[in-house]
């Protein structure tokens, strides 16, 4: 018998092929499906309901309903059967659907009161296309194999959506992956570029869902994983022995490579009817649907490592993706769901723009993109599913803007837009050697934040004065294992090296919150930018600490040496954090090593704690640097990784400034050298409001520089101060639009 219902599945897959094939409009195509699949499971009724947008579906097809309502009745998620099915992704099987949690009637389809319900999600690794529905008047629990049947040809309709055959009317209208289209993401680095796609894994596209022959399907599927298990024995040949993380992830990649049962479930999908591509997909749709359900983070690791090794065996069986020596274009712009830092570093800067769908402004791969001035989107939805590489695609990382495949009028305004700044950083470069010297005679020194030895040209081909923070956390974040003292110290000193006369500003290690190491346990706190991070790591495992500032002070060999210590919250961890420097220097004085000819020793000030702490705090620390970006997150108790909230509150209000300003005075009071890092340092508005606010130290990214020093040496900071004082006596929130007028007027 289950020969029988495998034969049978096996005939309506061709017979669902063969409809799909003929050269006729999406809509008879989609009839033609309901009514094969209406007839071959002896139902009344058979609908398909694809989604409209994110929150609505709508029926597009039907048997046995009422023709008119097809295109007119739509669904919310959630609404309905229908709508249980779509918003939790999982079959609803019952023989008395009235009855049925969340059923809906809908008089409009002409439907009766249909006893038995089935309806299966249409979906493809993860990304959900609609909802496959057969309804019978008879009371009946469709058995597994039904549903089987169902789950095997709403696959297949959604590989169909996914190369657009339900698109427009027929062969003659434009299909998925080749009309222009337009996505709106979040800025992750500023900047725009222009260029063509390369996709960091690409989406392998399976064209033949449905085949004729199981035997050669087997036959080519037992090939494929003969090959995958080979490949994986060399990766494991080629690992470091040293490294037991990665070891450990290589024997997970073959104890999934040498699975029976896996083998075996895909061989059961093949004897359906299903092609070798099709049944490795169903298996990894299962995979990732239990991923979706697991909350133990070490299960859903091992279930993305079953995800992967999937995606590298459909690239094998076809022919997709990066195994087979597609060339990357000369101006590739990076596709990816997300990237981790070390994966970003291996593209380095001949990637002229990156797009992603996930990651945060925080995050590891947003730290790179602009540690390489690389413009950087992120949020953008779907943009893995729709691009190809090679497609024409232009990105604005300004606006958060990713225009793909776009058209001439799109083009034109777009280039335009890349000359002026073209035209811009020309004029920039004409003030490169120039003081940043306001119009009443103020000098504000500019330094460039760092990360990379890459950044390092950039000292002198930006006008920077120095680097006022180097990020060493970013050789940490890119390895699998802790980096060696001995390789810290070799990296320090061609750092110092590059710099020449040059002060570099070293930031000690500032890992926790978005910045997890690979090889360091998560915390799974409820607030990790509240939580564990920075100089309370440091402090509480002195170990890396010591290890690093030795580092430091190795590298320095006799030359002056500059260390700052960020998230300092109160006196005390600073007074900690120098003793543990102190005892550094002693410790390299016995061992007879040169010091550092002289050192400085500061702090970064990124809670509102630190700006009310005593004045001995003040008098005793070498240096403070406003941290800007998380200063104002908790300033205003806005999460600076929520969308929602980020962008509600302005640098330029009122309340801010006044804070910056307090901070400005204690440092004037007691002498203590101040300086600005941060976002909002880079941007020209900000900065000249802040070196109106007092501060003549701003901190930023190379090719912020420019930009930045034109505006305050056309400003005169004593005006622009009276301005925002006036402004706040005033009341007003924000001294932006009484600033802007004045720059207007100016």
């Amino acid at each position: 018998m289950a020969q029988d219902t495998q034969t049978e599945s096996r005939k309506l897959l061709g017979r669902l092929r063969d409809a799909l094939a003929e050269d006729s409009a999406g809509q008879e195509r989609l009839d033609k499906i309901t009514h094969l699949i209406a007839t071959s499971m002896g139902t009344e009724v058979c609908s398909i309901y694809l989604f409209r947008d994110d929150e609505t579906l709508e029926l597009c097809a039907t048997e046995g309903l009422n023709a008119a309502a097809v295109h007119q009745t739509r669904l919310r998620v959630g609404e309905g059967l229908v709508g249980r099915v779509a918003r939790n992704s999982k079959v609803v099987n019952t023989d008395d659907a009235p009855s049925a949690k969340g059923f809906r009637f809908m008089p409009e389809t002409g439907e009766e009161i249909y006893s038995s319900f089935c309806g299966v999600p249409v979906q493809r690794l993860g990304d959900n296309l609609g909802v496959l529905v057969v309804q019978s008047k008879d009371k009946r629990i469709f058995s597994q194999d039904e549903i089987y049947a169902l789950e095997v040809v709403a696959m297949v309709l959604a590989e169909m959506t996914e190369l657009g055959a339900f698109v427009g009317e027929g062969a003659a209208m434009s299909a998925l992956h080749q009309q222009s289209e337009m996505f709106r993401g979040t800025s992750g680095q500023e900047g725009a570029s222009e260029g063509h796609v390369w996709l960091h894994e690409p989406r392998v596209v399976v064209t033949n869902p449905v085949a004729d022959d199981p035997d050669v399907e087997l036959a080519r599927l037992t090939e494929a994983v003969e090959e995958l298990r080979v490949g994986v024995d060399k990766m494991l040949d080629g690992a470091q022995r040293g490294d037991k993380e990665q070891l450990d992830v290589l024997e997970a990649y073959r104890m999934f490579a040498n699975s029976k049962g896996w083998m075996r479930r895909m061989e059961q999908d093949i004897a359906r009817g299903l092609s070798a591509e099709a049944a490795v997909e169903m298996e990894q749709s299962a995979a990732r649907a239990r991923m979706e359900q697991v909350t133990d983070s070490y299960l859903r690791e091992r279930l993305h490592d079953l995800d992967d090794l999937s995606n590298r065996l459909l690239r094998i069986l076809t022919g997709q993706g990066a195994e087979t020596g597609a060339e990357m274009p000369a101006d590739p712009i990076l596709i990816a769901r997300n990237i981790g830092p070390g994966e970003l570093l291996e593209y380095g800067r001949k990637l002229k723009g990156i797009v992603l769908e996930e990651g945060s402004v925080g995050s590891h791969a947003a730290i790179v993109a602009r540690a390489l001035a690389i413009p950087l989107v992120i949020h953008a939805d779907k943009v893995t599913t729709e691009a190809l590489n090679g497609d024409h695609i232009m990105v604005d990382g300004d606006q958060g803007i990713v225009h793909l495949r776009p058209d001439d009028t799109v083009v034109t305004a777009f280039r335009d837009k890349i000359a002026m700044a073209a035209q811009a950083q020309e004029r920039y470069a004409s003030i490169r050697d120039k003081a940043a010297e306001s119009l009443d005679g103020t000098v504000i020194h500019l330094h460039m934040n760092a990360g990379l030895m890459a950044d390092l040209p950039s000292l002198s081909t930006s006008g920077a004065e120095g680097v006022g923070l180097f990020r060493t956390e970013l050789q940490f974040l890119i390895r699998n294992q802790m980096p060696k003292r001995t390789e810290l110290a070799q990296l320090y000193a061609r750092v110092m090296d590059a710099a020449e006369d040059k002060r570099v500003v070293f930031r000690t290690l500032d890992i926790g919150s978005d910045k997890v190491l690979p090889y360091m346990a998560p915390q799974d706190e409820p607030n990790p930018a509240l939580g564990w991070r920075a100089v309370r790591v440091a402090l509480d495992k002195p170990g890396v600490m010591r290890m690093q500032l030795q580092a430091l002070l190795r590298a320095a060999n006799g030359r002056a040496l500059t260390i700052m210590f960020p998230f300092i919250a109160q006196y005390e961890e600073y007074t900690a954090a120098r003793a543990e420097v102190d005892k550094a220097i002693e410790r390299e004085k016995i061992l007879g090593h040169p010091l550092p000819s002289e050192i400085e020793v500061g702090a970064m000030l990124e809670t509102p704690s630190l700006g009310f702490a005593p004045k001995k705090f003040y008098e005793e620390v070498d240096f403070l640097s406003i941290g800007g970006n998380d200063l104002k997150q908790f300033f205003f108790a806005a999460d600076r990784e929520n969308e929602r909230v980020r962008r509600r509150y302005d640098t330029l209000n009122v309340s801010f400034l006044t804070f910056l300003e307090g901070i400005v005075n204690r440092c004037v009071d007691t002498g203590t050298p101040l300086s600005f890092c941060g976002e909002d340092a880079g941007r020209p508005i900000e900065a000249v409001c802040l070196a109106a606010m007092g501060l003549r130290s701003l901190s930023m990214r190379p090719a912020s520089i420019g930009p930045v020093k034109s505006l305050i040496r056309r400003v005169n900071l004593s005006e622009l101060r009276d301005v925002i004082h006036a402004a706040r006596e005033r009341g007003d929130q924000s001294v932006r639009p009484a600033v802007m007028e004045y720059l207007r007027n100016s």
